[in-house]
């Protein structure tokens, strides 16, 4: 994301740009806890669905499912 799109994205939520615009630092910060969240979450719903899917119908496939879920959290980590 730009800094222009993050100040976009404040004003649509109701913040004015007048505050805004000496706030940068601050709106970016969340911005970016934001969206590392909401990666956090989508990558730990993709993990439990790869786990899943080792389970469909007895898979002899489940070991290599359970490692595809564990790489996938995997990436979250730095």
């Amino acid at each position: 994301m730009t800094q222009d799109e993050i100040i976009e994205m404040a004003i649509q939520a109701g913040i004015s740009e007048e505050i805004a615009a000496f706030n940068i630092p601050i709106i970016e910060a969340f911005a970016k806890l934001v969206a590392a969240k909401a990666t956090a979450v989508e990558r730990e719903a993709c993990a439990k669905l790869a786990e899943e899917y080792g389970t469909w119908g007895g898979s002899g496939f489940y070991e290599w499912f359970k490692k595809l879920g564990a790489e996938i959290r995997a990436r979250g980590v730095a």
